[in-house]
């Protein structure tokens, strides 16, 4: 597994496509706009799925599954939802295929067999599952509905990257139901927050919480609550989104319920969703010119022990030792692997761990069972150590903690440092083309505004910040009043 990757200050571009390629994370398929998502990184995805569905089952929610395929009509039936996804949708048309006479070996579209209806594949599931819903809710005792799906979805994109925008990607959509408005909205925001907690806690990405400008809000949304994540090239990336839909979607489907007064009432309703997009996000964030830079919360080995030795009785020796250290990490709940393969040599297998972001690399050879000591190295620093064979398992075990707190840590005071407020709009280019990063600037809350700006710099607000200071100014580009700082970025 060579590395001889790009450098980020040469390429950054370049270097994500290739690290997620050489570290057997994911490859394009035969289908255009596509990817398969190779083993190592599906463990990854694995290992983020198992931490959020737990993290969503303690805050009440279920897991169910809905169709694939939604009605033409049943999309329709929310304007704005449909419309902003219109461009992006891949339609099915007919069922069945027949072989061509003019072409022998060769099949062709059925004409017989066109649907009576035509089927939106989905990009979102909110049509399907408030068509549902309809039937699932007569009486406030009904509610509220807390559910959640693991899905796979196709957003017809023109320009795609692995991981970051492909044709059909992976993802996890929460849709809820709830007889209030406040309910629904604490709801959003809740989500939000888990969002967050993950990020910041699973994934060592530090992450800002506000809500989206209404030309950047999801389509059919009152409100659009999101976290924002800067990556190394000083890119911000929209890491998740809650949305607080309102009555929109009841009211289009026509989702009543008798209220505990015995009033009729449309539904309040939310959703919400991270994708495999959160797999760009880290390798962004973290990983350097040697490879993948993967925290250990999230690493699927955490751990590897790689025997150096000259013949079998020596490898004999060394994986006694290697297995009762494989054992006492796993009883302190770190996982292991022993690379004990014939076929790669040490030097070969310290490079494929290094380039897949294994956090921690121990080295037994036979001096170091003489001595007792291994050779502790760490991925995130690249730094070694010798220490005690006796004591391995228990430093290991603290390094895991100290490796995921240095990670968060640096990664904070990237993302800090490149948070820069502006006051003209002068200063707001320069800073674009020379430091990158978030923008700290007052806008005046015209769409007209955001849009010139957009047209003129490709920057974009990525959000208001929930946590920001109330502080009126001058807009940044028109020099109309303004409320509040927000913040402006280019993005992926």
């Amino acid at each position: 597994m060579s590395k001889n990757l790009t450098s980020r200050a040469e390429d950054y571009s370049k270097w994500y496509n290739e690290l997620v390629v050489k570290a057997d994370l994911a490859e394009n398929s035969a289908v255009r706009g596509c990817m398969v998502i190779k083993p190592y990184g599906y463990a990854i995805w694995e290992k983020m799925q198992a931490e959020l569905d737990k993290m969503f089952k303690e805050t009440g929610h279920q897991n169910a599954y809905f169709p694939l395929f939604v009605p033409k009509s049943l999309f329709e039936a929310e304007e704005k939802n449909a419309e902003g996804f219109a461009k992006e949708c891949a339609v099915v048309t007919h069922y069945r295929l027949q072989n061509d006479p003019d072409n022998p070996g060769k099949l062709r579209v059925d004409p017989e067999a066109k649907l009576e209806e035509e089927l939106v594949v989905r990009p979102t599931s909110e049509a399907i599952i408030w068509s549902t819903y309809k039937n699932w809710i007569q009486s406030y005792r009904d509610l509220p509905i807390l559910i959640n799906q693991w899905a796979n979805v196709v957003r017809w994109e023109m320009r795609t990257r692995l991981f970051l925008r492909t044709a059909e990607f992976l993802w996890q959509e929460g849709h809820t139901a709830h007889a209030t408005k406040a309910e629904a909205i604490a709801e959003a925001e809740q989500m939000n927050n888990v969002y967050a907690e993950f990020a910041e806690s699973f994934m060592a990405i530090p992450v800002i919480q506000g809500v989206k400008t209404e030309s950047e809000r999801f389509a059919g949304a009152v409100e659009t609550y999101c976290i924002e994540a800067l990556m190394q090239d000083g890119k911000a990336l929209q890491a998740g989104t809650s949305h607080f839909l309102g009555q929109n979607f009841a009211k289009a489907f026509d989702v009543k319920f008798t209220n505990n007064e015995g009033k009729l009432d449309y539904v309040w309703a939310t959703s919400w969703g991270v994708s495999t997009r959160l797999m760009g996000a880290l390798i962004m964030t973290h990983s350097d010119d040697n490879g993948l830079v993967l925290p250990p919360n999230l690493a699927p080995i955490q751990v590897v022990i790689v025997p150096i030795y000259k013949n079998d009785e020596q490898l004999e020796t060394i994986s006694e030792v290697a297995n009762t250290i494989k054992n006492e990490l796993k009883a302190l709940g770190v996982s292991c692997k022993f690379d004990n393969r014939t076929t790669h040599r040490p030097g070969a297998k310290f490079a494929q761990h290094e380039l897949q972001g294994v956090p921690l690399r121990i080295a037994i050879g036979p001096k170091d069972l003489e001595n007792k000591t291994v050779e502790l190295a760490r991925r995130d620093t690249l730094t070694k150590e010798i220490v005690d064979l006796n004591k391995v398992a228990t430093i290991a075990k603290g390094l895991m903690t100290e490796i995921q707190e240095s990670l968060f840590k640096k990664a904070l005071d990237f993302r800090n440092t490149h948070i820069t407020e502006v006051n003209n709009f002068e200063e707001f280019k320069k800073v674009l083309e020379t430091k990158t990063g978030f923008i700290s600037a007052h806008w005046d809350g015209t769409s007209e505004t955001e849009q010139k700006i957009k047209e003129l710099t490709k920057a974009t607000i990525r959000c208001i910040p929930l946590n920001g200071e109330k502080e009126t100014g001058s807009c940044v580009f028109t020099g109309n009043p303004s409320s509040g700082r927000v913040l402006f970025a280019k993005a992926y």
